[in-house]
């Protein structure tokens, strides 16, 4: 039996915030994406309850697949009436295949087998050359009407911060974006690049001990926290102005600026640091290829493609650097370490009379009690 209390949002990424150890998380999240899932995983949820469909069979996404080796229950495609009708905090339990609501049965609760993620997954690689089409159909169309606007000028909101021919970091919270950080981190603390956090970004800096220059976004998966302690907050609007993010800034009691660009807040970090003559630009979590945007709901990539176009001879992108580069230490390099430091060790034994007389006594003694 699995037996918890309710956490829900339609946003997973929001979630995240406020769930703790043994909760149940309650989602409505069709193709349930990878960075989801590992940080569900990191909050060590009892349970996930998904209303929607984690497989649709559209691609091959991996986040069912990360929950099941974690060993968290995934329960599947529970209908939106199931999510209307639990509020955080109520009491969940699972047993005999029905979900308990307050000690009252409300549904069927089938969990998703290993076995039946496989399947799933299969039949999606198999859809995945219809989708390829389709994406790049879609790119390229909105990439011939968007390129005159991005890769013109723009008009920049001004910063607080100078890029001018300095290193610049720019944090997404995408895939392996922790462990990436991790592997760079001795290049952030001898370089001191100015810090972008793109959203969420903003508080892996501040897990890290960094406190970021800026926060771009559209402030829907950034803390509070991060808010308060970034030096300067850009909110990213609509090509016509419009701006949900800043009704957020406001509640807060906080300033920011407004920065109008079409496409995606990742797009706009790295167009700030380019127009800002930064000399180099280096990306942590970035979002690549084909599944990147799907799973994060979007049907082509024009906008990022064009940025990159733009900017990209400054770009690092360190995405995968951790998977490439591992700091294991081999038995062969502890052997070589350890005879560099007793070779100049034997070295002032074998040279110095004294030292030589302390060991010959040393040796005679041991070999007195011994019996040798």
């Amino acid at each position: 039996m699995i037996r918890g209390f309710a956490k829900k949002d339609k946003k997973t990424k929001n979630l995240i915030y406020r769930l703790n150890p043994s909760d149940i998380a309650v989602i409505h999240h069709r193709d349930l994406d990878e960075v989801a899932a590992l940080h569900l995983v990191e909050c060590r949820v009892k349970a996930v309850l998904n209303c929607d469909s984690s497989i649709s069979g559209r691609f091959p996404n991996q986040g069912p697949l990360i929950l099941f080796e974690a060993g968290i229950p995934l329960y599947d495609n529970l209908g939106s009436h199931v999510f209307e009708q639990i509020r955080d905090s109520d009491l969940i339990e699972i047993y005999d295949g029905i979900l308990y609501l307050n000690q009252e049965p409300l549904c069927r609760a089938n969990v998703l087998t290993g076995n039946e993620i496989k399947i799933k997954m299969e039949a999606a690689s198999e859809n995945i050359r219809d989708v390829l089409h389709d994406f790049i159909d879609n790119t390229l169309d909105y990439a011939e009407r968007e390129k005159d606007y991005i890769l013109s000028s723009v008009n920049l909101p001004a910063l607080n911060t100078s890029m001018k021919s300095r290193h610049v970091l720019v944090v997404i919270r995408g895939k392996h974006y922790k462990d990436d950080l991790k592997t760079i981190r001795s290049y952030i603390d001898e370089v001191n690049p100015v810090m972008i956090g793109v959203d969420g970004g903003a508080d892996a800096l501040l897990e890290f001990g960094y406190k970021p220059d800026l926060i771009v976004g559209d402030m829907d998966s950034v803390s509070d926290k991060a808010l308060f302690k970034c030096r300067q907050i850009i909110v990213h609007a609509y090509p016509d102005g419009s701006s949900p993010g800043m009704e957020r800034i406001r509640k807060l009691g906080l300033t920011a600026s407004i920065f109008p660009y079409p496409g995606t807040s990742e797009d706009i970090a790295l167009i700030l640091a380019y127009e800002n003559k930064a000399e180099l630009i280096v990306a942590v979590g970035s979002h690549t290829n084909m599944i990147d945007f799907l799973e994060k709901g979007r049907r082509g990539m024009a906008s990022t493609f064009l940025v990159r176009m733009k900017v990209g001879y400054k770009v690092i992108d360190a995405k995968g650097v951790s998977e490439l580069y591992k700091n294991r230490i081999k038995p062969s390099y502890l052997a070589a370490m350890l005879f560099a430091a007793f070779f100049p060790l034997a070295l002032v034994v074998r040279m110095s009379p004294l030292i030589r007389e302390w060991y010959q006594l040393i040796t005679l003694r041991l070999k007195i009690l011994m019996g040798l």
